[in-house]
């Protein structure tokens, strides 16, 4: 249907449709099970069998598929079976881990879905966007992404930009009384607006006409939804790493085999020998393990209000020290109350005991302060700014009329709300007169006022009225109210933006207070504690700030609290130069923003910042983690930020860096891990074949051993409990080497414990037999057990040291021995697989080992806690070293 080319009476007979009411819940539902839901269809996910076979694709496995051939083409088909299904199971785990990982974005971005204000059911509600239909009455304001096409029924100085759709980067002006002709192109409807496309100024009303691939962005090609999934910083580093340590085993492999020429070998052994360890010394699954990690802690840390939008932001989260954060609803409750009013002379605490007492020169104040609105409040909820909530439950308070108000006054012009003016203004058509109605910041409007309203009498503005009118909004701000004044004028009609806010008269003004949220001081603490600065920046008189800021605990001091007109005084090298001096920021404008986040990067800070307006998003994407507010925020800053707070609370910022935090460390318990015990294979089969002894560990008893060690142990180290004591430590440097803090030694040191253990365990067998490993001409039966000893404590001691590995300082007992099940799981299943393997007559005969003695099981026992008591040992000297 061509909605634009009809006026607007048609759209909505053809909608079925009363605006004033919008559909009702049972008609949505209809209509949603005629039309589905408003989402786009975005590009299908991989199958089980492309995500398997893209597992298989890999150089080293294309050799291990030939090695696989050449051991059936010699009749080795127990070899070639085991081969085949490690590789097979090592897909799958692949399969699984992948899988995960898509799952969890999945449902990081249902949570991340955009909302939208409809009017249902004759009252105003927010919705996700997925629910609208055909027929809903949609509402526009500044700074939200339109969900569905929609035909305007309203615009009072709407903007919409339309690049996406357009590529044209200019805002279109919108006039919903425009009808077009039916082949009036795309960029030219004037009257429409599009799903995706961005409300830059003013606000509307529309009526959806179309959703999901019946929309104008629907029908190109799903611009939504089709972006590329990219690497974090920490995969693409372990991705190089693990590229370097798989060219050294590589080079390690292929020497091996060079001397195993020299040394007269059996090549086609040695060759499945030399590919099994390259197989097994690279860190091959180090990547799709961060990934499973980092999927898992970041769907954690959407479960306690904290949606992660840039994977990347995890790393950064542990290495912020300075938060910026909005004072309202981030820092306070989020639920302005006014409690105080004042007109010339007369300053009022606002409670139900004085509601009889009030003059009209209050009542008029509430009045203007309901038509200079764009929020709405029924039934004790509200949508829009909550100051403009608290304005209208104020008026409630006061017994005003508001629905006869709005009955009686219709609005027929508006300067929206901009962040250097301070001012909103509307122009109200009431009674057969014009009335231009204003509010904003006190001293703003001061400077715009001829006149001041007193005992209902328009008289001339003093010098001596302005002095009262700032000495009682100082009171207010001292006991931390935030003033808003109102004034009014006559019009003798339309008038231009410009002309609204010249030669007002002043009513008054009110005092309000958004109290501070009791849990925010604990969370000031706790990130003071972790090395963390916390910074309220505020659109609020410095006074106020101040006072809020002191009782949060973030400033102590008024030297620390700077103004706008006191920042923009100081020039940027002084600026920059004492930042870190400073706390509280008030009265700041959104360029400020962005050179206070600057200055405090410019001296070696890591900076979050809070925002949720479209003016916050420069300022978002300035900081090293723009966080954004889920519930107030606009959709622009939702688009700009790293992170989403969907409960708007300072405290889960400073949760979510601690849980931050706990994922990077997890992480490194991983790679550590996995290049330890890599190191330590490594080192095993490198030490044996140089000094000529016979392989310790045949191809099939590898890729066995990567089997069991560097999969299920690594991801369970990555789902550690976080550490209670993380927030006791200073933030992590971004230029820190992922080895830094002795951890490069830990590998080292581990995996050349483990390889030599390992030796010791082959050596052992022999010995226990009276024999010697440099001794070529000892039975087969003797160089099996031998093996079966190294496979063994190999194994053993890989897996007990993965739970010495889960903290560097703290021994396994304070950390609870028990407390990551999934690692005692993983350990108790690699232990049985062992057992299986060892126990079951044809999987020893497969796997070329024998049943140990009682000494052999108390050497494995014995050999295989080495490296964890080791461990614990070396924890007990870095313990009494630390201060």
């Amino acid at each position: 249907m061509l909605y634009f080319a009809k006026a607007i009476h048609e759209v909505l007979s053809d909608l079925n449709v009363d605006p004033s009411a919008g559909l009702s819940q049972q008609e949505v539902d209809r209509r949603l099970q005629q039309y589905g839901v408003n989402k786009l269809i975005g590009k299908k996910r991989k199958s089980i069998l492309q995500l398997f076979v893209a597992q298989l694709q890999d150089w080293l496995i294309y050799v291990l598929f030939v090695a696989v051939v050449i051991t059936l083409f010699m009749g080795e088909y127990v070899d070639a079976a085991i081969i085949l299904i490690v590789i097979l199971l090592n897909a799958a785990l692949g399969v699984i881990q992948e899988i995960k990982a898509g799952n969890a974005i999945e449902a990081l971005q249902k949570i991340a879905s955009p909302r939208a204000i409809v009017k249902r059911d004759g009252s105003i509600r927010e919705v996700d966007s997925e629910t609208l239909v055909p027929g809903d009455i949609l509402i526009l304001d500044t700074g939200r992404f339109i969900a569905a096409d929609i035909r305007l029924i309203e615009a009072a100085n709407l903007q919409v930009e339309e690049s996406s759709l357009t590529g044209e980067s200019v805002p279109s002006s919108k006039d919903a009384n425009l009808v077009h002709d039916d082949d009036t192109a795309l960029g030219d409807r004037d009257n429409s607006a599009f799903m995706s496309t961005l409300v830059t100024y003013g606000r509307g009303l529309g009526v959806v006409t179309a959703t999901s691939m019946e929309t104008e962005v629907g029908k190109i090609a799903g611009i939504i939804g089709n972006e590329q999934a990219s690497k974090t910083p920490l995969e693409l580093r372990l991705d190089k790493l693990g590229k370097t340590l798989g060219l050294l085993a590589i080079g390690i492999c292929v020497f091996i085999f060079i001397v195993a020429w020299f040394q007269g070998r059996e090549l086609l052994e040695m060759f499945l020998t030399s590919v099994s360890l390259a197989v097994a010394s690279i860190p091959e699954g180090l990547a799709a393990i961060v990934a499973v990690v980092l999927s898992i802690g970041v769907t954690s840390m959407s479960k306690r209000n904290a949606i992660i939008r840039q994977l990347p932001a995890v790393e950064t989260l542990g290495s912020v020290n300075i938060i910026c954060s909005d004072k309202t609803g981030t820092l306070t409750q989020n639920k302005m109350t006014v409690t105080r009013s004042f007109t010339l002379g007369k300053t009022l605490a606002i409670d139900a005991e004085q509601e009889d007492k009030l003059d009209p020169d209050t009542k008029m104040l509430a009045q203007a302060m309901v038509l200079c609105s764009d929020a709405t409040y029924e039934n004790e909820e509200g949508t829009g700014d909550p100051t403009e909530i608290a304005l209208l439950v104020f008026a409630d308070k006061l017994d005003i009329d508001r629905k006869g108000l709005s009955i009686q006054s219709r609005r027929v012009g508006e300067f929206a709300f901009d962040s250097d003016r301070k001012l909103m203004s509307t122009l109200i058509h009431s009674q057969g007169q014009h009335k231009v109605y204003t509010k904003g910041a006190i001293d703003n409007l001061l400077d715009r006022c001829t006149h001041i309203l007193d005992q209902g009498k328009v008289n001339p503005i003093t010098e001596e009225h302005k002095a009262q009118i700032m000495e009682a909004a100082n009171t207010m701000s001292d006991q931390a109210l935030r003033t808003l004044g109102a004034a009014f004028k006559v019009a003798d009609g339309a008038l231009a933006e410009t002309e609204m806010e010249q030669d007002l008269v002043l009513i008054g003004m009110v005092g309000m207070i958004d109290p501070p949220r009791p849990e925010v001081i604990e969370s000031v603490k706790l990130a003071k504690q972790a090395g963390i600065s916390c910074v309220m920046i505020t659109g609020d008189h410095k006074n106020t700030a101040f006072a809020i800021a002191r009782e949060l605990g973030i400033a102590d001091d008024p030297a620390q609290a700077l103004s706008s007109k006191e920042l923009n005084a100081l020039d940027e090298a002084d600026f920059t130069e004492n930042i870190n001096r400073y706390r509280v920021f008030a009265r700041v404008s959104p360029e400020d923003k962005v050179r206070i986040v600057r200055a405090f990067k410019a001296q070696g800070n890591v900076v979050s910042m809070t925002g949720d307006g479209v003016n916050d998003a420069p300022s978002l994407n300035a900081a090293d983690i723009g966080v954004a507010m889920g519930i107030t925020g606009t959709d622009v800053a939702k688009g700009a930020a790293d992170m989403i707070l969907t409960d708007d609370n300072f405290s889960t910022i400073v949760v979510a860096i601690e849980q931050g935090r706990n994922i990077y460390n997890n992480i490194k318990k991983s790679v550590i891990f996995l290049l330890t015990c890599n190191l330590g294979e490594v080192i095993t089969m490198f030490v044996t074949l140089s000094i000529g002894w016979e392989v310790p560990l045949v191809a099939t008893q590898l890729l066995w051993i990567n089997l069991i060690t560097d999969s299920l142990p690594a991801i369970a180290l990555g789902m550690d409990p976080g550490d209670p004591d993380v927030m006791k430590e200073k933030p992590r440097s971004r230029t820190e080497s992922f080895f830094a803090g002795g951890r490069g030694w830990n590998v080292l040191v581990g995996g050349l414990l483990i390889g030599l253990l390992t030796v010791v365990a082959f050596w052992y067998g022999y010995y226990e037999h009276g024999a010697s490993p440099f001794d070529h001409a000892v039975s087969p039966q003797i160089v099996e057990y031998a093996r079966t000893m190294a496979f063994m404590v190999l194994v053993a001691s890989q897996l007990f040291y993965a739970l010495a590995i889960r903290n560097h300082v703290k021994s396994i007992f304070s950390i609870g021995l028990f407390s990551n099940k999934f690692l005692v799981g993983a350990i108790f299943l690699g232990i049985l697989l062992q057992l299986l393997v060892i126990g079951i007559p044809f999987m020893q005969e497969a796997f070329g080992l024998q049943m140990l003695d009682l000494k052999g099981w108390i050497m494995v026992l014995v050999l295989g806690l080495v490296p964890l008591f080791l461990s614990e040992l070396l924890k007990i000297f870095r313990r009494s070293r630390q201060p």
